[in-house]
């Protein structure tokens, strides 16, 4: 684990000489999809979405890609500038993941009509379009019914079309893998030699320590869960092949339902996490995706109908009511949403993690995030001189002033607090 850790100390410092690391505010995403995402809801949250873009709604005929696209219509009723103008009325910055996943075996003239399709899909919705919709277009979200051939002949012709239509669209890959293609991403061999083509490297990670049958999640630190592992050999494949390009981990998230699995049925001995776990969870995520250097990060999902099974309660609403996720989320961007990953102060599963975010205008002001990744809480020395203690907070799970939390001064320029699984915020200045 050490040795990871190390890794990954040096893929942040490379990417913080190649550009500065965001801001959690434009690190912290969230997945929409269409006219249910409800914008005005998730601001406490996130000013930053990700839409699974219906390709097929695209399509006048279905079945039949050489008919004309109806971009920005749709062929079902929706207006793409009413969805995508209510979201940048509101406030956000908006990317969508263009779902050609199951129109493989439909196309008529793939190459003619990808590139027709992303040229006229990026000067509809692209930055230069009317409105300035979207900022970035994934080819695919997890199109694993494509062989690797199909795929990259789709995703090398819609990304010309893109280039084409939009130059200043950034294009995004669909979730990528290194080794051989899985079912839910594509091997990076899929685009290597098409450089010029893309500008983001997308990768899905979900904190999994079994499959079928409990489909059972862990906390992201968990080495069993190969969290971490998976991230940093993306992150140094992207450092040695593609430098200078960002990595957006574009799904991760928790299930948490109320409700116990069926008695019968694929998921009959299904394990999702609590409601409390789910809230931990994300918040230590952002804060480990921030430490890595990770440029953009969407918790899967928005919201969900408290469904016992995979990715059926991994909203951080329940029907549109906030779940403690929400509130835990809310409090990290609010506290956390003008600072950027600075430092590891100490990394150690046995005692804790404390990570340095530092105001992105006000050097002075430093932000320690402390917590211990799993097991009963202890108490955690730090040495903080020459800064000055402000205050400390406690990730709260329900609406309203987080906990305070006592910093106790010891002697030497060193404070004590107890260090548990919900992560302790602490503000600092220098003197």
């Amino acid at each position: 684990m050490k040795h990871v850790l190390l890794a990954l100390t040096l893929a942040a410092t490379v990417h913080a000489a190649d550009r500065p690391l965001p801001l959690m505010r434009d690190l912290m995403g969230i997945n929409g999809h269409t006219v249910q995402f409800k914008p005005a809801l998730y601001a406490p949250v996130t000013n930053v979405v990700r839409d699974y873009h219906p390709f097929r709604w695209d399509v006048a005929k279905d079945k039949d890609s050489s008919a004309p696209f109806t971009v920005p219509h749709t062929n079902n009723g929706v207006e793409w500038e009413a969805v995508y103008g209510a979201w940048k009325k509101a406030g956000y910055r908006a990317h969508a993941s263009i779902m050609i996943d199951d129109f493989s075996k439909d196309w008529k003239d793939l190459p003619a009509d990808a590139e027709r399709y992303g040229e006229q899909f990026a000067r509809a919705l692209g930055p230069s379009s009317k409105g300035a919709y979207l900022e970035a277009a994934e080819v695919g979200n997890e199109p694993g019914k494509y062989d690797d051939k199909t795929y990259r002949a789709v995703f090398e012709a819609m990304a010309k079309g893109l280039r084409k239509g939009d130059p200043k669209l950034r294009i995004v890959t669909c979730a990528a893998c290194l080794g051989k293609s899985e079912q839910y991403a594509k091997t990076v061999d899929c685009f290597q030699g098409l450089d010029s083509l893309w500008d983001i490297l997308n990768v899905h990670i979900y904190a999994q320590v079994e499959g079928w049958p409990t489909w059972k999640r862990s906390y992201p630190e968990d080495p069993a869960t190969h969290w971490i592992e998976t991230l940093t050999k993306m992150i140094a494949w992207r450092d040695v092949h593609a430098k200078g390009k960002e990595l957006w981990v574009t799904e991760f998230g928790f299930d948490a339902s109320t409700k116990p699995p069926p008695k019968e049925g694929d998921f009959k001995k299904w394990e999702g996490s609590t409601e409390e776990q789910q809230a931990m969870w994300l918040v230590r995520s952002f804060l480990l995706l921030a430490r890595y250097g990770v440029d953009r990060a969407h918790v899967y999902f928005f919201n969900d109908n408290d469904e016992p099974h995979v990715h059926g309660s991994s909203g951080i609403m329940r029907n549109f009511k906030p779940k403690p996720a929400f509130y835990s989320l809310a409090w990290l961007q609010k506290s956390l949403g003008d600072y950027r990953f600075s430092r590891v102060e100490r990394e150690d599963s046995g005692e804790c993690f404390a990570y340095e975010f530092v105001n992105g205008t006000n050097p002075r002001q430093r932000v320690w995030a402390i917590w211990k990744p799993s097991g009963p809480p202890r108490v955690a020395r730090l040495f903080h001189d020459p800064m000055e203690i402000r205050g400390a907070e406690r990730m709260p799970l329900e609406p309203g002033p987080a906990e305070k939390v006592e910093v106790k001064k010891e002697i030497e320029g060193y404070f004590a607090v107890e260090a548990g699984e919900k992560p302790i915020l602490v503000w600092l200045e220098s003197k």
